[in-house]
């Protein structure tokens, strides 16, 4: 009767959306030398105390004309809508191809008056790039700066210059970065800049390498105001259950990988290990204890002494089951780089924990890397909640409201398309098996490059990938293959997809970031009639995705703007969806039906079926991932605390450190004698200056040995479920119990160091040529260099000035 959620905003932000035009006029008179002037009334009106809301409809009509003059592309009424929704603080759902980037530049200039800064989180490196020298042509016209975030060593800031290819990137602009509008900069110039783009994780590792610092000059980001995100469902969904994990290294890789690894690779599936396919686990029978037992020559694997060994065991047996070469990974430059399961994309540098990066190296014959130790932990969810306001886009958010509202407090908006969706979605088609279905898409896509409709496929791993192109092959079908091997070029293919006979054969990263237009680029009205005359895009899908946005992701790359266009999936009784999850119900139907094996049922109650096993594996991943979340509240909880302690000892914060030294000898009698001392024999600033670096030190160290610890609580607190104990209540108590004692020690700590601390070594330090901090011993090379060590510090010093730190109460470590 009253219309849902989304009908209702659309409707109540209608009057706004009149106002924007009525402005259009006046925007239309201004020269080009006014729009940066206008961007600077715009900010003596909000420190006069206006608000944002207060210039929304003026400022939006200056985006939408500096847009005009700049891109040559006029924002529609339903992109104005979809910035009124971004800075609402909500989430708009835009169908693919009705100009997502564009509609950010509303709200981004918008927020970006206020001088906190605006980050705008892309799904990868290229398209945060793509976005910043194709839009940074707006914002630089408007008077602000825009710049990019890549990896660790790259940065870049938007440049005007290089007019004379201006109009080539206005053309291939949204697909092909033209990197003469880039100029290398800092990272805290990109982070000081009006807007900055970047991915999800080099924002999130810049919060943990921050926290992380020794000297305030490093830190890069500044306050977390507000943050639009693109994909939002890819980044805050499907990437939630993967942490963000800042490490050090820790000891060396052992033997025992290649070990396991060997033992392993003995070992068969159901007689030494079953598979539970539903919850991505592996499970040792006692037959495949037995054989590792002989294998290693120990009478008991499971005893107090071995329990490092079952670790590797199980850290092996999963790396052969669960890790699949060219599906979950693939082996480049000899190492090991995981692939995105959503996206089909190369996660370089990124490393799974626990030993599994180290037991895949092992299976693969390839160079073990060394373990590593958590510094500093936080998850997508949490990382995200530091933002004063949020918002986001995606062309599927809708099937995951729920969780949005629930776990963000994000409401998901649906923006109305700006024109009629045409395109055809057709009932999946049922094979009885893998060979049967792949032969079937193979001769459907021959027919259709016959006639000359462009193809889009779109599978669901490189090596689905590397199937079916064998066989397009045998039957003569002309193909491009787009998988986690040759992404570089991902931009430009994909914007080809919609060429008269053209056929594309990608992973999911199809469905991310890149526009398709018919006929391709340049663009021809030509050649647009024709491919318009002959079907549109043809989109196919080769399984289903466990999450339905995928599946709707992947429709989504056709009936762009109203284009015709056609979808159809094919699936079979072999895919891992309908093996794991497809009722034994629906399996006899199709079998009893006895069709042969490339003969298709199109059937709607299997089709429906389908939908169910999605929904039910849906709810499975958000239970998983709100169980995750529960338990990391709490140590973010933990974290935020001890991040603000450790922001106010960086810089200096007198009135926080002084309250740390009135703790320090309040209790301790010893203490309240040496410590005053030592600080009158040291002077006002050395001290100071001193007592905040043993205070960072302390309290980096035990913050690391507290994740460690959090981490092992975490793991016991499931047994207690068998005690009747409510898990997550038991880690409440148990990291309260935890976190108290980090505090008590972190105090005993810098009193033993301070009570104990070298003054004439800090006074004299001539006496005392200290060379390099110390490398672990693994590490060292130089026999004339030896380690030393008092209380938590260490240091590396020449054995022949050994001995004047051996009388200040050193000692050499073993």
């Amino acid at each position: 009767m009253f219309g849902d959620t989304s009908s209702r905003f659309i409707k109540s932000i209608q009057h706004l959306v009149t106002r924007v035009n009525e402005f259009e006029p006046a925007t239309q008179k201004l020269s080009d030398a006014d729009f940066p002037l206008k961007t600077e009334s715009f900010k003596e009106r909000l420190s006069n105390g206006e608000s944002l809301d207060d210039i929304l409809p003026e400022a939006f009509a200056l985006v939408r004309e500096a847009s005009v003059r700049t891109l040559k592309q006029r924002h529609y009424d339903v992109q104005i809508m979809g910035g009124i929704v971004l800075h609402s603080g909500k989430i708009a759902e835009m169908r693919t191809g009705e100009g997502k980037t564009l509609v950010a530049t509303l709200p981004v200039y918008l927020n970006a008056l206020t001088g906190h800064g605006v980050h705008i989180v892309t799904v990868n490196d290229y398209l945060a790039r793509r976005d910043v020298q194709w839009m940074g042509q707006i914002y630089s016209f408007l008077g602000l700066t825009s710049a990019v975030i890549n990896d660790q060593n790259t940065s870049y800031i938007y440049d005007t210059g290089h007019q004379n290819i201006d109009a080539e990137r206005d053309e291939l602009g949204s697909f092909k970065v033209f990197h003469e509008f880039l100029r290398p900069c800092t990272r805290k110039e990109a982070y000081d800049a009006d807007i900055t783009y970047g991915t999800n994780s080099q924002f999130g590792f810049d919060y943990l390498r921050d926290n992380t610092q020794r000297n305030r000059d490093a830190l890069v980001q500044r306050e977390h105001a507000y943050v639009i995100v693109d994909e939002i469902d890819s980044i805050l969904i499907d990437e939630a259950r993967v942490p963000l994990i800042l490490s050090t290294m820790s000891a060396d890789a052992e033997d025992l990988y290649r070990t396991f690894a060997t033992v392993a690779s003995q070992m068969n599936e159901i007689y030494d290990y079953t598979i539970d396919e539903k919850y991505h686990a592996v499970q040792i029978t006692d037959s495949g204890i037995n054989k590792a037992e002989q294998a290693l020559g120990i009478k008991n694997l499971y005893t107090a002494e071995n329990i490092k060994l079952v670790h590797h065991l199980e850290t092996a047996v999963r790396a052969k089951a669960l890790n699949i070469r060219d599906r979950d990974y693939v082996v480049k430059d000899g190492q090991v780089v995981i692939v995105d399961p959503f996206t089909g994309r190369m996660q370089d540098g990124r490393r799974w924990s626990d030993g599994i990066h180290q037991a895949v190296e092992a299976k693969e014959g390839l160079q073990i890397k060394q373990e590593t130790r958590t510094m500093a932990s936080i998850t997508y969810q949490n990382y995200f909640k530091f933002y004063d306001k949020l918002s986001g886009m995606t062309g599927t958010a809708i099937t995951s409201e729920e969780e949005f509202r629930k776990v963000y407090g994000l409401d998901v908006i649906e923006i109305p398309t700006n024109r009629p969706m045409v395109r055809i979605d057709n009932v999946d088609f049922i094979y009885q098996n893998e060979d049967g279905k792949f032969k079937a898409i193979a001769h459907k896509v021959k027919e259709l490059q016959g006639k000359g409709q462009p193809v889009l496929v779109g599978t669901v791993s490189v090596e689905k990938n590397e199937l079916l192109s064998k066989y397009f092959t045998s039957e003569g079908v002309r193909h491009t293959v787009l998988n986690a091997k040759n992404h570089e070029s991902e931009g430009e293919i994909i914007a080809q997809a919609g060429k008269k006979g053209s056929v594309t054969v990608a992973t999911n990263m199809a469905g991310r970031g890149v526009d398709i237009k018919l006929g391709g680029i340049p663009y021809s009205v030509e050649t647009e009639v024709e491919v318009k005359k002959l079907g549109g895009l043809c989109v196919i899908g080769t399984e289903r995705h466990e999450a339905r946005r995928i599946d709707n992701q992947l429709r989504g790359r056709s009936g762009r703007q109203g284009d015709p266009g056609e979808t159809q999936f094919y699936v079979s009784l072999d895919d891992p969806l309908m093996r794991v999850f497809g009722s034994d119900r629906m399996k006899n139907i199709v079998q009893s039906l006895g069709m042969p094996e490339d003969v298709p049922i199109q059937n709607s109650f299997i089709s429906g079926q389908l939908e169910k096993a999605q929904e039910k594996i849906e709810g499975l991943n958000f239970d998983a991932r709100k169980h995750i979340l529960e338990y990391d509240d709490v140590l973010s909880y933990h974290r935020t605390l001890i991040y603000k302690r450790r922001r106010k000892i960086l810089f200096g914060d007198m009135e926080y450190l002084t309250s740390i030294y009135d703790n320090l000898i309040q209790d301790d009698h010893e203490a309240s004698k040496i410590i005053p001392e030592r600080r009158a024999v040291l002077g006002e600033e050395k001290f100071w200056i001193i007592f905040k670096e043993i205070s960072l030190q302390s309290l980096d160290r035990l913050w690391m040995e507290h994740l460690e610890v959090m981490d092992q609580t975490r793991q016991s607190v499931n047994l207690r479920a068998y005690g009747q104990r409510e898990p997550i209540v038991e880690y409440k108590r148990e990291s309260l119990r935890l976190f108290q004692e980090l505090e008590r020690t972190f105090i005993l700590e810098i009193t033993h160091i301070i009570k104990h601390i070298d003054v004439d070594a800090i006074l004299n330090p001539e006496k005392y040529e200290q060379i390099t901090i110390a490398t672990p011993v693994s590490q060292q090379e130089d026999s004339d260099t030896v380690v030393i060590t008092k209380g938590v510090e260490t240091k590396e010093v020449k054995r022949k000035k050994l001995n004047p730190w051996i009388e200040a109460g050193w000692t050499v470590r073993e």
